[in-house]
């Protein structure tokens, strides 16, 4: 098996772990969750798995054979935390491509390198998901949908067909999108939206139907 690192710690990164744990109780093995990779100061292990350096020890640990996932993001600051992940110029050859073996992937969908798709997701034909672009428990996305890099999918999520989402998106939980709109870079639709129509780029959207909240910084 290939042993993975996550970048970030309680939170998306062990949920993600633990998915590959479970995986694994299933019979797949192509994964092996190793632990963390976290800055943080003297933080050791996080619910009982090592973290195994900081962003500066990914040169000694892409040495040492691991494959990694990304999980460092924060809503008003997608930009600036895309630009350090790329920083780290990890080939894509070695971020992991999770799918749970629950989920449900559809014909001619393309998994971006470091995607994943967290267990009874659906992704329906068709669909494209970018690089790192993580689709969480239980959300759907429906057909022919283009999912940009870094794009998050929170649990419980319904987006229809036809969809063309930017880079670092966050669709949060229970939010429903209807089919042929588009989501521009790094915006966030907030929990439970509804959206029926467009969002530009570096916008908050909340409510339903939802409407503009504020520019994103």
């Amino acid at each position: 098996m290939k042993n993975v690192l996550i970048l970030g710690g309680q939170g998306n990164a062990s949920v993600i772990g633990h998915a590959m744990l479970d995986a694994n109780r299933r019979g797949d093995q192509e994964y092996q969750f190793s632990g963390y990779i976290n800055d943080r100061d003297g933080c050791t292990e996080i619910e009982g798995y090592p973290v195994k350096g900081g962003l500066h020890d990914i040169p000694r640990l892409l040495d040492e054979g691991y494959y990694f996932l990304n999980t460092i993001y924060k809503i008003d600051g997608q930009r600036e935390r895309i630009q350090l992940f790329d920083s780290l110029a990890i080939p894509p050859d070695r971020l992991a491509t999770f799918v749970h073996p629950t989920a449900y992937i559809g014909a001619n969908v393309e998994l971006g390198p470091g995607s994943v798709v967290m267990p009874h997701a659906i992704v329906s034909t068709s669909v494209k998901l970018g690089t790192c672009a993580r689709v969480m428990i239980g959300a759907i996305i429906s057909h022919n949908c283009d999912i940009g890099a870094h794009t998050f999918i929170a649990a419980g999520s319904c987006s229809g067909s036809n969809l063309k989402v930017g880079i670092g998106v966050h669709i949060s939980m229970n939010c429903t999108v209807r089919e042929f709109v588009s989501i521009g870079d790094y915006s966030t639709l907030a929990m439970g939206s509804v959206l029926l129509k467009d969002m530009g780029t570096s916008e908050i959207w909340a409510g339903n139907p939802a409407k503009l909240l504020r520019n994103a910084q």
